[in-house]
Order: structure tokens, then sequence, then C-alpha cells
């Protein structure tokens, strides 16, 4: 039986987070795995940590912080609290927005590796899908993913997607601390992270559903940042291969 804490960062996403919670509870009840939740939110002026509290599930945990600091550090955040429990064998990164189908989540269990792995939910591969999404939006995410997996030598197909598992065995190998990107950026790095530390990844096709309600929170500064990013590791593993590996992994 695998213990997993599904992460959930949020910033004013009240209109949204009380649905993605009654789903999870209907896949829990249902599980044979253990399912606990971590919403991390970043001083929604919304209230939506209050709301949350409010519903008073026992399975569901508010960890709070000062103020918005982008999804990097939201993450690492909440890696940092989980892990220090030894309560769990999984970690799940899932957006509070509902564009993370709860209706996936099974499938992405199933294919867990044992030992040190990644279980990355995939919209560029066979069976995996976008819904809302104009082709702009599509053609950006796909050249960014192409962009970053010759760059970084990664041979993944969808390494911008949010929705994955984490080994806890994994995820305790890697100096999450020394991590610095701060938006999408942050799930290229993670990926980057995972294959320097030797980790099995599996993608799983998944349905990505865009935000009906809600402001998105991507931005062109975001696009650009991941863009930079990307450059700055694709040279420094093309130059200096060890010491990348030696930032990174334990």
């Amino acid at each position: 039986m695998k213990k997993l804490v599904i992460l959930i960062p949020t910033f004013n996403e009240s209109f949204t987070i009380v649905e993605q919670l009654r789903k999870l509870e209907i896949y829990r009840s249902s599980s044979t795995d253990e399912i606990s939740v971590l919403v991390i939110d970043d001083n929604s002026p919304d209230a939506t940590a209050d709301l949350v509290d409010n519903l008073n599930l026992s399975w569901v945990e508010v960890l709070r912080r000062p103020a918005k600091a982008g999804l990097g550090a939201a993450y690492r955040a909440g890696f940092a609290k989980v892990l220090g429990t030894n309560l769990f064998t999984h970690v799940v990164t899932m957006d509070a927005d509902g564009s993370h189908r709860v209706e996936d989540l099974p499938a992405m269990i199933s294919a867990i590796k044992p030992g040190r792995s990644i279980t990355l939910g995939a919209r560029w591969i066979p069976g995996g899908s976008v819904k809302n999404w104009p082709k702009s939006r599509q053609v950006i995410s796909k050249t960014g993913t192409r962009y970053a997996k010759f760059a970084l030598k990664i041979n993944l197909n969808d390494l911008t997607g949010g929705y994955r598992i984490y080994s806890v065995e994994l995820l305790n190998a890697l100096n999450l601390k020394d991590m610095q990107a701060t938006g999408y950026c942050f799930q290229i790095e993670m990926a980057m992270a995972a294959d320097l530390a030797g980790a099995v990844a599996t993608e799983v096709p998944i349905t990505f559903v865009e935000r009906i309600n809600g402001v998105s929170k991507m931005t062109k500064a975001i696009v650009l940042e991941a863009l930079i990013q990307i450059t700055r590791w694709g040279l420094v593993r093309r130059l200096r291969p060890n010491a990348d590996k030696l930032h990174y992994v334990k």
C-alpha cells in the first residue's frame, strides 16, 4: 500500500479548491492507498486557506505562507514539510483549479516504479490531450518542451507539466533547498534533477483541462524565465556535467 500526500499550491483559488477536494474525497474513499492533502497557500486575499480549514477534512492540512513567492517556492516549502514527517512513500503535485483531473490519478499511481522514481502526467504523448487551449498556447507548450528536451538531453515529452508523482526516496536524494526556479520553470528543474539522480521516469497520458474559473498564473515573464534558465542549464550540463550533478544530488 502506498502512502501519498498531494501538494496543492494555492493563491486566490476559492472558486475551485472546494470542487477539487470534493473529487479527491470521492476517489480517496474507494482507493486502497492512503491519501492525504497539503494545501500550500501564499496568503490568498480571497481567504482560500480559511475556506479549506472550514471544511474540517481530517485528511487535509493547510500550510500558510506569508506571501506569494512563486510556484517553486511553494512546492519546496511543501516538500520540506512532508519529508520531515516520514509518513509518506510518494508525493503528488497537482493544481487547484481542476486542470489536473482526479480521474487521471489512478493510472498515474499504477504506473509508479519502485525506488527513485518520477511519474509524469503527459499531454504530448499518444492518449494525452488538452482542452480549452488555443492553438497558440499548445504551440508554446510543445515548443518549450522540445527545446528543453534538446538543451538538457532529457528524453521526456512533457517537461513543463505539473501533474507528477515523486517517490520520497527520490526527493530525499535531492538538494531541494538549493533549487531556485520560481515559476513554471520549476517543473523543468525538477525533471532535470530527477534525471541527474538516476530516477526511473514514466510518462502517463492525461487530459489537461484549462481552467474556467479564476485567473491563470501563466505570464510572459514566466515564459521568459524558463527560456533563460533552460539555456543556462543546458550549457552547464554540457560544460560542467559533474558540477551540475553535485549541485542537485546529495
